[in-house]
């Protein structure tokens, strides 16, 4: 059977670890999202020492190799890590874990340039009202939404194309953590070409409704 036959027979093999890797993605993206997001905001609006020591940092950690930050967790969660008494190594959690830490720099970053970016004004005028750090949050939000959302779905975006620490840390179980981009590299190891070419055919599909989903929204 060709890959574009499988894709359309909606082959339960193929869509089951197309849920696995959305639902682990999506649940990456949003605590990445609710943590980072106004973290970057207040770092935007504040000038503190070691700022731009700490935007250099953000653009390294940017293009770091996912299999680093697979090999830290896998550092701390295997049995004789700092948390390998609470069993996550292989886990869905773990690979949760490797995927907010890899999109936390990307996310981080749009968001303080896209605050940075703003009027200037509204920062001062908001001050000026006697705005605390936190009631700042909310309206430069607002104002940026359609930038920090690009930055929310480019954060899902890497999340969902991850193989490196979900390899490591996963363990490419079925059903529990096998991903599309950790099958993709299994089955096509295994000579299955087009079941590997199925899977990437679905994930270029998202890629291509998630962008499709943010243009509209941010008309």
């Amino acid at each position: 059977m060709s890959a574009g036959q499988l894709v359309l027979s909606f082959d339960e093999g193929i869509y089951a670890v197309v849920w696995v890797s959305l639902r682990l993605a999506l649940l990456a993206t949003l605590i990445a999202s609710i943590i980072i997001i106004p973290v970057g905001i207040i770092v935007a609006v504040n000038a503190f020492y070691g700022k731009q020591f700490l935007l250099q940092c953000l653009n390294t950690l940017m293009a770091m190799p996912t299999v680093m930050i697979g090999l830290v967790f896998y550092g701390l969660l295997s049995r004789r890590g700092v948390l390998g008494e609470y069993g996550l190594l292989y886990t869905e959690t773990a690979v949760i874990l490797g995927e907010i830490c890899l999109i936390m720099p990307i996310i981080l970053n749009m968001t303080i340039v896209a605050i940075q970016s703003a009027d200037g004004r509204l920062v001062t005028t908001l001050k000026s009202l006697g705005a605390t750090q936190t009631q700042l949050i909310l309206p430069l939000l607002r104002e940026r939404q359609g930038v920090i959302l690009a930055a929310v779905v480019t954060g899902f975006g890497r999340a969902i194309g991850e193989v490196g620490a979900a390899m490591m840390l996963g363990g490419n179980i079925q059903g529990s953590t096998r991903t599309m981009t950790t099958a993709i590299a299994l089955e096509t190891s295994k000579g299955e070409f087009e079941l590997g070419l199925a899977l990437g055919m679905v994930l270029l599909l998202i890629a291509f409704m998630v962008n499709f989903i943010f243009q509209y929204l941010n008309r």
